[in-house]
Formats: structure tokens, sequence, C-alpha cells
């Protein structure tokens, strides 16, 4: 049990209504989640306004309701705090109650529109292979040390973080590495938190059905930097031109990393392989079994965090050189057909560009480049097109299929995406709804050699379906077609 008062220490209230000296259990945002002494926040969500919920939370015992308009009619006993944004109001209450875990580890924070998850990811692999006890908050799972939980939102919601962030104490982590998407800090998910350092890896598009426009977008990520402390350090890829954008006004310590400018620290790739890269970091070599460009970004944006926090240069390199891919970046296997199929989470135009612009600089020529890749439903239309234009150009052949069609019908998304492919392109084009046959379809089409890619899916073992989810996993599909067809 924790005092309402101390509970609200720092959030911007407007009026209270009642006594602070309450004692509460447990916070929640959800009204069906309510018990006996506990608080209730209402939020006025995308999809529903918890100030409709705020009479089933007082039924369900909460004695403490925060919300942004007081109810016309009041219930004795209970108290009620108004304040301008719940959002804003939780993040901050969820680290007061869980004693404000952030400020116990050095928290590092990875923005941008692709990479995020592969930075952050093996930074904790680094980290861990160093002998520390790391923690991961990212889009494929949640990592407590050695304890994984399964992950449900590239940026979970502020109480879910303050959770986690607490167990890492309980359980001695010093380090954590943690994606923050665009959605998160909109929604103030973010809010509260003690970062040791943030890193922006780039911006593309992507989430416009979401933000409505590109400088929108910018700008939401460029609020992650300004709201840093002058205590932590500002990390940015200055290749993209948005980079400095995101400088401007932290009040962080400023560093740059990039391939083509100047900058504090520089790469150049003096090998580019399937089997991996041969890259020069600053003054020194070292090999990694990633691959392409994007991963030489990932890999520079790595090794420069890894000395800003502390760590000898020469270790670091030891440690890159046994870092292993993420499951579902750029994850392939080759059959025992000579086939190689690369499965990657590729699903804005410019990642989906950054992968077969990768394949296409590592293949001899010879050999054909299959895609199978759809769109989503339910998110950015914008981006069809784009993908289909993209996909059409830079592959042998290209498939399209079903992503996760969510609510909306497959064919309307299928033809928003072929909208794209330019007339020269059409020969080249299958259009295959079901993505389980769209992938076999590329696998019987391979000959010995040839590169299939599966993209817009990765590590996700799902397909959602007019609201449904069905086990798919591209990675385990692939390799049991593969594995059929060797027969």
């Amino acid at each position: 049990m924790m005092v309402l008062k101390d509970i609200l220490y720092k959030v911007a209230i407007n009026a209270v209504v009642g006594s602070t000296a309450t004692k509460v259990r447990e916070l929640n945002f959800d009204s069906r989640k309510i018990a006996a002494n506990h608080l209730f926040v209402a939020i006025n969500g995308v999809v529903v306004n918890g100030h409709d919920y705020i009479d089933v939370a007082i039924k369900n015992g909460a004695t403490c309701v925060v919300c942004e308009e007081l109810p016309s009619m009041l219930v004795e006993g209970v108290v009620y705090v108004e304040v301008a944004n719940s959002s804003q109001a939780l993040a901050v209450m969820a680290s007061n109650f869980y004693g404000n875990p952030s400020e116990n580890l050095k928290l590092v924070g990875v923005t941008g529109t692709n990479g995020k998850t592969t930075v952050a990811s093996l930074l904790y692999q680094l980290f861990k292979n160093a002998g520390y006890k790391v923690g991961l908050l990212s889009t494929v799972k949640i990592m407590v040390d050695t304890v994984e939980y399964k992950a449900t939102h590239t940026t979970p919601d502020s109480l879910t973080i303050n959770k986690y962030l607490s167990e890492m104490n309980d359980a001695g982590v010093e380090f954590c590495f943690m994606e923050v998407s665009s959605h998160g800090i909109h929604q103030y998910r973010t809010e509260g938190l003690h970062f040791e350092g943030g890193i922006f890896t780039n911006l593309s598009h992507d989430h416009l059905d979401y933000h409505k426009t590109f400088a929108e977008y910018r700008d939401v990520k460029k609020k992650f930097f300004d709201d840093l402390s002058p205590k932590s350090f500002a990390l940015v890829n200055i290749d993209d031109k948005n980079g400095l954008v995101m400088l401007q006004n932290t009040k962080a310590k400023k560093y740059t990393y990039a391939l083509k400018e100047y900058a504090d620290y520089k790469a150049q790739i003096l090998e580019n392989q399937l089997s991996g890269l041969l890259l020069k970091v600053n003054d020194s070599e070292v090999w990694t079994r990633l691959i392409g460009n994007f991963n030489a970004y990932n890999v520079l944006a790595i090794f420069a965090t890894a000395e800003l926090l502390g760590l000898e240069k020469v270790e670091v390199l030891r440690l890159i050189s046994d870092l292993e891919s993420v499951s579902g970046r750029f994850q392939y296997l080759i059959s025992d057909t000579k086939i190689t199929a690369i499965v990657d989470y590729a699903h804005t135009p410019d990642a989906l560009k950054n992968v077969l612009e990768t394949i296409n600089s590592i293949r001899t020529k010879n050999e054909e480049l299959i895609t199978v890749v759809g769109c989503g439903g339910d998110r950015d239309k914008t981006k069809r097109p784009k993908m289909g234009h993209i996909a059409s150009a830079l592959s042998t052949k290209v498939i399209f299929t079903n992503d996760n069609p969510r609510n909306e019908d497959p064919n309307e998304i299928l033809n928003e995406i072929e909208a794209g492919v330019e007339a020269q392109n059409y020969k080249k084009m299958l259009i295959i709804a079901d993505r389980k046959q769209a992938i076999k379809t590329a696998c019987q089409m391979a000959q010995p050699n040839d590169i299939v890619l599966i993209a817009g899916k990765g590590h996700e073992n799902y397909q959602e379906i007019k609201g449904e989810r069905f086990d798919f996993d591209d990675y385990k599909i692939v390799k049991e077609i593969l594995k059929k067809l060797e027969k």
C-alpha cells in the first residue's frame, strides 16, 4: 500500500476532491482489472475513453480516480484528482509507485523507423556476453536478465514498463535497452523515466495512419531527445538528414555516427558478403556475422553506445564479432538444394529497399531474387504502392501476398500494392493472397543458388485476419517447405 500523496509527486494537478492521505494498493487504467483500494486512471484513448468507465471502476472497488474531467456526480468516499493529461499523469504515477526504478539502472532508449529492435537486442546480447546483468524491452521480447516475457507492443504502457524495470532492480540488472516507438512517445509512455542515453537510427515513411504528417512523426521522435537530461548522451545517425534535427534542442551530451558524413563514430565497409561484414570502425577492423549496409549502421550504433557506457574498445570489438542476428531480422537458411531463404521484418518502403539492395549487392546476378511481400491492414495505406514499386523493381520475381490483413479486405490491400508496379515489371509479378501458398510457390520457382526473400513479418509468429490471430511463422514455414522439396 502506498499513500496517494506520494504517488502524485510531480504530477501536474488541476483539482483534488477528497484526501490525498488515502492509501492505494494498485494503479490501473483498465476498469475490468480494478479491485478494492485501487486507483483508476481514466485515459481518453484512441479507441476507448476511460472516462466512460469511471462508475464501473468505482463499483469494482476503486477508491481513487484520476481523470481529465471530474464526473458530474461524485461518489462519497472516493478521491478524485483532475489532471491536464491522464496518460502523462499515469506515467509519472507509475514511476513513483514502483520507486522510480529507471533511476537505479542505466536505461538506454533506441528510436527511429528501422533498426530499433536490432540495436536494442544486440546491445542486450553484447552486455550479457560481457558478464553484466541486463534488461531488454523490445518488440520481440522482454528480458529481465535471463527471464523472458512475451512482448505485446514496441513500447509497453507506462505501468508495464515500470513494473518490469522494478523487477530488473530486484534482479540486480545494471543496464537496460529499450525500443522507444513514436506511439510510445506521443502517448507519454516514457514520461518520468530517467534515460542514461538515447539512440536515433533513421527516419523514413511509417505510421502516417497515426501521425498524419511526416513532420509530426519526426517531431514526436525529436521530443524524446528534447526531454533527455544534461547527464545523458544523445547518439544520432547523421547520414540521415533528421539526425541533426534530433540534436537541435537536446540538453544531453551530443554524439554522432555515420558511414558517409564526418562523425564521432565512423565506419567503412571493407567486405560485404552473405556470411557477414568486415568493417573499419574508426581506426579498428571488426568482422561481424550481421549482413548488409543497414547492419553496418546498427553495428556502429552498438559500438558507440557500448563505449559511451564505459566498455573498453578492444572488448567491444571482440564482443561485436560474437553477436548473432536477431530473430526475423535478415535471418537466413540455406537448403540442401542450395536455395537461400531470408526472413526479414522489412515492412516499410525504406526497410524493404535496404534489404533488397543489400541482397543485390551480394549476389552475383546469376541467381534469381524472388521476393514474397505484403502490407498490413488497418495501417498506413500510402506506403502500399511504394512497397509494390520497390519490390518489383529490385527483385527478379515478386509475389504479393497477405501480411496481417486485420479488418481490411485482403484483395483491396493487394490492389493498392499492385498500383505501384510499373508496366515493365508486370511480367515479374504474381499475386497469391494465401501467404503459405505464396511462400511455397516462391520455393518451387527457385533453382539452386537462387534467393527467396520473405519480407514484412519477421519475428511475428501469427497472422491477424478479421480480429483473429492464427499461428504463422515465416521462418518455420519456409524451413518446412524447403525440407519437403529436398525429398
